[in-house]
């Protein structure tokens, strides 16, 4: 058994109460490579930010968890090259079963999340409670959730949402032992996270999407005051990536996101961790194939995965500054 204190990585403990006190949320962003991994850190170094190292079963698949395990150890010897040793979570993102979680928490994860939410509301409490238990004997933090989100992320899918009963989350967290609670306020999984019909159309073409449902979680805060909450599927979908990719010969219509202000919103109150998947996804694929169309000729990867690390870089900063609210607090 690998531990994370091995690796210089933390727990989200101490980091979710420094965020609910301080206003703010950290910043979740999930990662398959080396680019992806080396643009977070400089970004949350260069703005002094924690940061959560999310790893989905579907990237484990993809990079082989062992060397996920030590890109992540990497990361903490890399900020600290950098010059600030920022605080860094690895975390398991929607956990499928006991298995998966129990395997990433002996090798050296610091956080899963186990993902119930589809699951008959006694399951989903039986196993977040299994892996409650089994965690918390390591010193790992559990998060878990109720509510399901929509949209489609790695092996995660839902064709529509299902917004958390606030009545329901006491009862959960008294039950299970979570450290933390994912829920659903109509955030959602993907790039398209609303159809077109629940959409308003601006006069140049752009969709405005539905507001969050900030009642409910203002509901679930009532029932769990300070409980540290967290929001899935929560990118932007800016629309300067998704006309570059289009621009450069992709086709993702119809590509809508949460409107930062809201999140900003939300960063505010109890909600102490926002994850962040496809906007990286967007930079990186709008820059790949800026540099192809501009330069034909290239096939040397550096040429073309180093901008897309810099886009990236620039725009993990720019949320932990103006969206996130968690530049400046790493070493609180």
């Amino acid at each position: 058994m690998v531990s994370y204190k091995e690796l210089g990585l933390v727990n989200t403990k101490d980091m979710f109460a420094k965020a609910i006190k301080g206003g703010y949320a950290i910043p979740a962003y999930n990662f398959n490579n080396m680019e992806q991994m080396q643009a977070i850190i400089q970004a949350c170094v260069e703005t002094k930010s924690p940061v959560i190292l999310q790893v989905s079963k579907g990237a484990r698949q993809y990079a082989n968890g062992i060397l996920l395990r030590n890109m992540a150890k990497g990361a903490v010897e890399y900020a600290h090259e950098l010059g600030c040793d920022i605080p860094i979570v690895l975390h398991l993102d929607h956990g499928p079963n006991f298995e998966v979680a129990k395997d990433c928490i002996d090798n050296g994860f610091s956080s899963v999340m186990i993902d119930g939410s589809a699951l008959p509301y006694d399951e989903n409490v039986a196993l977040t409670k299994k892996v409650c238990d089994y965690a918390h004997e390591h010193d790992v933090t559990v998060e878990g959730e109720l509510g399901v989100l929509g949209g489609v992320e790695d092996d995660v899918a839902a064709e529509e949402s299902k917004y958390t009963k606030p009545e329901e989350v006491q009862d959960f967290v008294s039950k299970t032992g979570v450290d933390s609670l994912a829920i659903s306020i109509g955030t959602s999984h993907g790039r398209c996270k609303f159809t077109p019909a629940q959409c308003t159309r601006t006069a140049d073409g752009i969709l405005v999407p539905p507001p969050l449902a900030f009642d409910v979680l203002e509901g679930v805060e009532k029932m769990i005051p300070g409980f540290p909450i967290v929001l899935h599927g929560s990118s932007s979908v800016p629309v300067e990536y998704v006309k570059m990719i289009e621009q450069f010969g992709g086709k993702i219509p119809d590509s809508v996101g949460i409107p930062e202000e809201q999140l900003r919103k939300a960063a505010k109150s109890a909600v102490c961790k926002i994850n962040i998947d496809s906007d990286g996804r967007l930079a990186m694929t709008a820059m790949i194939r800026k540099v192809f169309a501009e330069h034909p000729d290239e096939f040397d990867p550096r040429k073309y995965l180093g901008p897309a690390r810099d886009e990236l870089k620039k725009m993990y900063a720019r949320k932990n500054i103006e969206v996130l609210g968690s530049a400046g607090h790493a070493l609180d």
